[in-house]
């Protein structure tokens, strides 16, 4: 692993435990507020809502002015946008600031732009394998320690404590990537920006490869954002818990994606390929989801949603090299940056949908995301064809 790797997947690290760290504590955090299951799904959205404009609007700026000054501004704003949730004071200004968090935090593109700048085509997938090991290594510690020190009885109080920590952790990376993160972006004479956000929207519209890569990143996104915030509700109802124990099923959550990236891809690619993963993560995410109310136990519950997160990181790993590799060099951050905006458009419009489904049948959200899986398969068996002629070309 290189060394300009290496600090990029700490700058990573520190910037999603920081994030993931609130994660157990929306549903918990909005009872404080009152807030029935659709407006603490929106909690959620509200953080994807400025990551769609993030995504885009940053993802381009680094094709302009780099990787490195992108990612130090971001980070430093987003630790800003933390201090003013953990002093928020009612749900209203809490969804405004989760927006304006998520814009700033909207920069996972650029990390992966930067791993495009120093990564041979061949190689992504792997390298995206680290980023998405490291994206769970955060991804699970940080609800943890915001599950076990948040303290939901002694109301709003009680979640400063684990956010300010989330703003520490932020803070933390925008500092290392200032005075640690080189600079990935090679200077090209000649190579010109997207300079409007309809010429990579276009671009990627009549490519035939990335229109079915979007597709598969949207639905299958929106499926496992929509189970995530509707997990704690879930367990809740059915099993009492609180954020303490949410947040410890997160760690097992994300230490099993954490193996899969770090251990699995990268052997399984080579054998496989990647459109073939893609298929297979599909194939988990839709019986992770579809027997979590079929069995209705707690230890279940948390091996379904371990399984949930594996299938998560077989499919989008492998749908993140792809595009990679079939966009040009000068189009890395625009392309990467609108997939991500893609993403988090899904993560605005599910959990909202999903959670207002929740208010009327608790059961009802996971089946209706198993039948949105199930939808999306074709799509996948499509990737995979074009990937085997492209191999035989």
């Amino acid at each position: 692993m290189s060394r300009t790797l290496a600090l990029l997947l700490v700058t990573v690290f520190l910037n999603i435990a920081g994030f993931s760290l609130i994660l157990p504590l929306l549903p918990f955090y909005g009872s404080v507020f009152g807030a029935s299951s659709t407006a603490i799904a929106a909690l959620f959205a509200a953080y994807s809502f400025g990551n769609l404009f993030g995504e885009i609007f940053w993802g381009r700026r680094s094709d302009v002015m780099g990787r490195k000054p992108v990612l130090v501004l971001t980070t430093a704003g987003a630790a800003v946008s933390y201090i003013a949730f953990a002093y928020t004071s009612n749900l209203e200004t809490a969804i405004v600031v989760r927006i304006v968090g998520g814009f700033f935090s909207g920069t996972l593109g650029v990390v992966q732009s930067a791993i495009a700048d120093i990564t041979p085509p061949a190689d992504r997938a792997r390298k995206i394998g680290y980023f998405g090991a490291t994206f769970n290594l955060g991804f699970a510690t940080g609800p943890a320690i915001g599950g076990l020190l948040a303290t939901p009885g002694a109301g709003l109080p009680g979640f400063r404590v684990p956010i300010v920590v989330a703003a520490a952790l932020t803070a933390a990376a925008s500092l290392w990537a200032a005075f640690a993160l080189p600079e990935t972006r090679a200077q090209h004479s000649g190579q010109r920006p997207t300079i409007h956000y309809g010429e990579a929207f276009r671009f990627v519209a009549h490519h035939t490869l990335l229109a079915r890569l979007f597709l598969i990143a949207f639905c299958g996104i929106a499926a496992f954002s929509s189970m995530e915030a509707v997990f704690g509700l879930w367990t809740q109802r059915n099993f009492g818990w609180s954020s303490r124990e949410v947040g410890l099923s997160f760690l097992f959550v994300g230490g099993a994606g954490l193996l899969v990236q770090a251990l699995l891809i990268g052997p399984l690619v080579k054998r496989f390929g990647e459109a073939r993963l893609i298929v297979g993560g599909l194939v988990l995410l839709f019986c992770s989801i579809l027997l979590q109310p079929m069995m209705r136990l707690p230890q279940a519950s948390v091996l379904l949603m371990a399984l949930l997160m594996m299938g998560h990181s077989f499919t989008f790993p492998n749908a993140g090299a792809l595009v990679s590799r079939a966009t040009p060099r000068d189009r890395q951050g625009s392309v990467m940056g609108l997939n991500m905006a893609s993403n988090a458009a899904s993560r605005i419009i599910a959990p909202i949908f999903f959670g207002w489904i929740f208010g009327h049948n608790a059961d009802a959200p996971y089946y209706v995301c198993a039948l949105l899986i199930l939808a999306v398969m074709p799509v996948a068996w499509g990737v995979m064809a074009i990937r085997d002629r492209e191999a035989l070309a």
